[in-house]
C-alpha cells in the first residue's frame, strides 16, 4: 500500500545521496566542507525547485546539532520569526536554531529587515531559499550578511538513477508489476527539466494510474503528458528566467536559429509579455548603436504582437528575433552601468561653472560655432577624463568615430593632430 509521496519518501539523508549539486555537497563542494569544519554560516540558497536547497538545509541542521524550524515567506509573518527566536531561550534551543525560510522573495523589506535583529546576536543561523535571483529580491543589508550558493538543475543522467530506486520502493508496496524500459525512464528524467521532484511525481502518477503487467515506454508518457508540459517552464522560477537568458544569449550569439527555438518555448509555455520585454532590452544592450533602427523595428513588431495577441503573434515576434540576431552588435548602451557605479560611490559632484545655473557663466553654446561643435568640459572635475564609452567596431558607430574624429581634430593642439 502506497501511503507516502514517493519524492518525499526518498528525500536523502546525507549528502552523498543527494543527486546533483556536486559543486555544493561533493568531495570537495562547499557545503560539504563547510560542515565538515564545524562553520555554519548565515546561508542563502537560489536555484530552481527540486534540486535539493530543503533537503541540503536538513542535512546541515542535523550534522550541526541546531534544531531546524521550517517556515514559508508566502505564509509567514513576523510574529512566527519572533517565535521561532525565542526557543533560544529553552532548552530546545541550546544548540541553536537553525530557522529554514523558503521564498523569501515573498517576504517585504521590513519583514526582511527584521531578520537582521536574530541573525546579527546568533540566535538564529538563517537558511533562506528562493527560486529567483537573490541579487533582485534580497535587501542588500540581509545579503551582505549572507553567503549566497547557487543549486543548479540536476541533469537527466543523474536523475534517472533515482527513478530506479523510486520503481523499486513502488513495487515493493504495491501488489502490481508495472515496469518502465529505460527510455521510458529517461524521457521522464527529461520532462523533469532538472526538477527531481517533479521527475518522481510523474513517475509515480503513472506507477499508480497503469494496469498490472503494463510496460511503461517513451510513447506511454508522451500520451500521458499535456503537450506543453513536455519540458519544464515554470512562469515564476528560475527555469523561465533561464528561457529568456537562453533567448537573449542566442540572439547577441547571432544564431537566428536557436533564438526562434527559445522563443517558441516561451510562446508556448504562455508568456509571451515576458518575452516582449526581454526583445525591448536585447534591442538596446546588444545591438544599440551598431544598428539604432533596431530598437524601432523590434518595439513596432512587439506592439504589433500584442495587438493582434496569440498565435498570429509569434509572427512578428519571430520577425523582430531574426532582425535583432541577425543585426551587427555592439553593449555601447552597457557603458551606462560605470557611469551608475560612479553615482552610487559618491564621485561626479565637482560640477563645472558653466554647466550650473543660475548663470551658466562661460557656457559656449555649440550651435553657435561650426560643425556645431566647440570644445568645452562636461565632465565632473573629479571625474577627470572619464571615459565610459567607446566605439564598436560595426559600420554605424566607425562611422560616427570618423566623423568626430575629424570634428574635433580641428581643435586638438598640435602635438596631438
Amino acid at each position: 500500500m502506497i501511503t507516502e509521496p514517493i519524492a518525499s519518501a526518498m528525500r536523502p539523508a546525507s549528502f552523498d545521496d543527494m543527486a546533483g549539486q556536486a559543486h555544493l555537497v561533493g568531495p570537495r563542494g562547499a557545503l560539504r566542507r563547510m560542515v565538515n569544519a564545524g562553520r555554519i554560516t548565515n546561508m542563502i540558497f537560489f536555484g530552481p525547485p527540486g534540486t535539493g536547497k530543503t533537503t541540503a538545509a536538513g542535512i546541515i541542521a542535523a550534522a550541526s546539532g541546531m534544531e531546524l524550524r521550517r517556515l514559508n515567506a508566502t505564509t509567514a509573518s513576523l510574529s512566527d520569526v519572533r517565535d521561532v527566536a525565542a526557543e533560544t531561550a529553552g532548552l530546545l534551543g541550546a544548540n541553536g536554531i537553525l530557522l529554514y525560510l523558503d521564498e523569501i522573495q515573498y517576504f517585504n523589506k521590513k519583514q526582511q529587515q527584521s531578520l537582521l535583529e536574530y541573525i546579527e546576536d546568533g540566535r538564529i543561523t538563517l537558511i533562506a531559499s528562493t527560486t529567483e535571483n537573490p541579487y533582485y529580491y534580497i535587501y542588500d543589508a540581509l545579503l551582505s550578511r549572507c553567503s549566497v550558493f547557487e543549486f543548479k538543475r540536476v541533469p537527466s543522467a543523474e536523475t534517472v538513477p533515482l527513478l530506479r530506486r523510486a520503481l523499486s520502493i513502488l513495487s515493493g508496496q504495491s501488489p502490481r508489476t508495472v515496469t518502465f524500459t529505460d527510455e521510458g525512464l529517461s524521457f521522464i528524467a527529461q520532462c523533469g527539466g532538472g526538477d527531481v521532484r517533479r521527475a518522481l511525481t510523474l513517475l509515480e502518477t503513472m506507477y499508480v494510474s497503469s494496469d498490472d503487467g503494463e510496460a511503461i515506454g517513451e510513447a506511454e508518457v508522451r500520451a500521458f503528458l499535456p503537450e506543453v508540459s513536455a519540458g519544464a517552464f515554470d512562469r515564476d522560477g528560475d527555469v523561465h528566467y533561464d528561457l529568456l537568458a537562453c533567448l537573449q544569449k542566442s540572439i547577441r550569439g547571432s544564431d537566428a536559429d536557436a533564438a526562434l527555438f527559445y522563443l517558441a518555448k516561451l510562446l508556448e509555455g504562455g508568456d509571451m509579455l515576458s518575452a516582449i520585454r526581454r526583445l525591448l532590452v536585447i534591442a538596446s544592450e546588444d545591438v544599440g548603436p551598431a544598428y539604432p533602427m533596431a530598437a524601432v523595428l523590434t518595439y513596432a513588431c512587439c506592439e504589433s504582437a500584442k495587438a493582434v495577441g496569440m498565435p498570429e503573434a509569434c509572427l512578428p515576434l519571430a520577425n523582430a528575433v531574426i532582425t535583432l540576431a541577425t543585426a551587427p552588435k555592439s553593449n555601447g548602451a552597457t557603458a551606462i552601468h560605470a557611469a551608475q557605479a560612479d553615482v552610487r560611490a559618491g564621485r561626479g559632484t565637482e560640477i563645472p561653472e558653466h554647466l550650473r545655473s543660475p548663470f551658466f557663466k562661460g557656457y559656449k553654446y555649440p550651435h553657435d560655432y561650426p560643425n556645431h561643435y566647440t570644445p568645452q568640459r562636461y565632465m565632473p572635475l573629479d571625474l577627470g577624463d572619464t571615459k565610459y564609452y567607446s566605439y564598436g567596431d560595426n559600420k554605424t558607430e566607425q562611422a560616427a568615430k570618423a566623423y568626430w574624429d575629424a570634428i574635433k581634430g580641428t581643435f586638438a593642439p598640435p602635438d596631438k593632430k
